[in-house]
């Protein structure tokens, strides 16, 4: 059994910091270490923005977007092409879509994908409001931009499905995003090359 080397607020800050992705045990000490030397310059902004972020960010009830108003900033941008629509898993995904600034549209987040085995189904997911932003007419292309996993694929089968009905071009990723692969996680050239081959789903 580890000994304690510091107070119960040091502990504490420790074991949340280790919850966010990417920071393991011993990434979170060093983190915090680091946050505690730099107090004033670091930590105090730090905790105000985090106290801010708590108070002031929103999910956007038009597409699922994460910020501080709503509609979201993308949503009520006048220069996005509207007729384009460009469906992700996360916001994660969204935000590493426009990173690769290669398209000037907007979105729709999922909120995930379908697993029957984790209990995800339909009802789960943000895909009526897909669906009802479909209908409303001024949809002409839907661009799946789902994760190439079983599940991303068969959110993706499904969604298809949900808009046969509609006069919408379904679209989705080229193949050059790898199998098994996430949107987060590759870099802006590939995402581009993938957004610009999009073939017919």
């Amino acid at each position: 059994m580890s000994k304690r080397v510091a107070g119960p607020e040091i502990e504490r800050l420790i074991q949340l910091l280790a919850k966010v992705p990417g920071l393991g045990p011993r990434s979170a000490r060093r983190a915090a270490l680091h946050m505690i030397k730099k107090k004033d310059q670091l930590m105090v902004p730090l905790a105000g923005a985090m106290a801010e972020a708590v108070d002031k960010v929103r999910v956007c009830s038009t597409c699922g977007n994460v910020d501080t108003i709503d509609p979201c900033t993308i949503c009520t941008d006048p220069r996005r092409d509207s007729t384009i629509l460009i469906v992700v898993e996360d916001v994660s995904d969204l935000w590493a879509l426009e990173r690769a600034g290669t398209m000037n549209v907007r979105y729709h987040v999922l909120g995930g994908t379908l697993s029957p085995l984790d209990g995800i189904g339909p009802d789960q997911l943000n895909i009526k409001q897909l669906v009802a932003r479909a209908a409303e007419g001024d949809v002409a292309e839907v661009i799946l931009a789902v994760n190439a996993t079983v599940e991303g694929q068969t959110t993706a089968h499904y969604l298809t499905d949900q808009l046969e009905g509609f006069e919408i071009k379904v679209t989705r990723l080229a193949h050059g995003v790898p199998v098994g692969g996430e949107l987060d996680y590759l870099d802006e050239g590939t995402l581009a090359a993938a957004l610009r081959s999009r073939t017919a789903f």
